[in-house]
């Protein structure tokens, strides 16, 4: 690296430290004004907090590292331009991939680091931290004397076993003890035709054998042709063999896309593939965004560089709110091609890349013009 590099390396990697400190801090800072107070209701001690907090942390660095570049890269490189450096530097017959091409290593980096944190720590602290933290609500209820079925209370859970013609209702589901209160299972052929159900005041999962074991319930047949019930019989307590649906798979799909981790997604979609069911497309569409959101790096540094070093000098704000408005057209661009993939009017592959292969295409025209 030449002297040159290490310079403008330098003055744009002090800038980036201070961008991720202010702005990882401001997030800390909102999630402790949202979750202490649940922390203290719950008698968490000091180090259970600290613990939480330090777990959940590395889940903040796919959304602060992008920002914190952005800033970073316009104030760095607007101070050169600010200061006439980046002029000197182009009179002495240096183009302008030369005096950055520090900071498209660095784009580079970041963008393998943030892949590595999006497929394997990112994942890993969202599920502890929120085990920790469903863990200390347990335990507090639990303490309280609540009924089992309120601990971790999850109401109304539904789930579509396309594969096996079969759609599970439960009024209430405990995360804590994974039973499920007021079931019903919907019974179904390859046409859709109720072929039978079975009710029961609740149920739970035997993960030995792999089946639920459901009390005080009644199994009924229904004559798929006409509808009628031709069998019904009362049970206490009865297994299922045939019912092997796994009670973590129902639980996180009751979560949103977004709020799952890179793993839970990799489950869901391993265990019911888009094709069997179309809400999967959805899920799809989010692991395909985690595993495109890194490039996102090089599209700050594509879009950031343009108009840090060519924008008004009079007016440096101009170039800024340009680039800041570009990175949030992105965001938009993103949105919509997600709800067109879900809709099935995009592929799914393309409605997760398309919008980023848009902007480093823009991103590679803007640096072309200023080079």
């Amino acid at each position: 690296m030449s002297l040159l590099d290490r310079y403008v390396f330098s003055e744009w990697l002090k800038i980036f430290v201070l961008a991720m400190a202010a702005t990882l801090g401001l997030l800390l800072l909102e999630r402790l004004y949202d979750d202490l107070p649940d922390f203290i209701d719950w008698g968490a001690t000091t180090w259970e907090v600290i613990k939480y907090f330090s777990l959940y942390t590395p889940s903040f660095l796919p959304t602060i590292i992008p920002i914190s570049l952005l800033i970073s890269l316009l104030f760095s490189l607007g101070n050169l331009h600010r200061n006439s450096e980046v002029v000197a530097m182009r009179a002495a017959g240096m183009n302008l991939w030369r005096i950055t091409r520090s900071l498209w290593v660095a784009g580079a980096i970041l963008s393998a680091l943030l892949l590595y944190l999006n497929a394997r720590l990112v994942p890993w602290s969202v599920e502890q931290s929120r085990v920790l933290k469903d863990n200390l609500n347990f335990a507090a209820q639990e303490e309280k004397d609540t009924d089992r079925r309120y601990i971790g209370y999850l109401p109304l859970l539904c789930f579509d076993n396309q594969a096996e013609g079969r759609m599970w209702f439960m009024n209430n589901f405990s995360e804590y003890s994974y039973e499920g209160f007021g079931i019903n299972v919907y019974q179904h052929d390859a046409y859709g035709r109720e072929t039978g159900r079975v009710t029961a005041r609740e149920g739970y999962f035997d993960d030995v054998d792999n089946n639920w074991v459901f009390i005080d319930g009644r199994v009924q047949k229904v004559d798929p042709a006409s509808g009628d019930v031709y069998f019904s019989k009362a049970f206490e307590e009865q297994v299922f063999p045939e019912f092997t649906e796994d009670p973590v798979l129902m639980k996180t799909l009751s979560k949103k896309p977004q709020d799952l981790s890179f793993f839970e997604l990799q489950m869901i979609l391993d265990k019911i593939p888009v094709e069997t069911n179309p809400r999967m497309k959805s899920y799809e569409i989010r692991l395909m965004n985690i595993l495109a959101s890194p490039f996102r790096c090089l599209v700050v540094v594509g879009i950031a560089i343009p108009f840090a070093v060519a924008g008004v000098r009079t007016n440096p704000v101009v170039g800024v709110s340009k680039s800041v408005g570009l990175f949030a057209l992105y965001y938009v661009v993103s949105s919509v091609c997600r709800m067109l993939g879900e809709q099935s009017l995009l592929p799914l592959l393309i409605s997760a890349w398309l919008p980023l292969v848009l902007m480093l295409g823009l991103s590679v025209y803007l640096f072309r013009k200023v080079v």
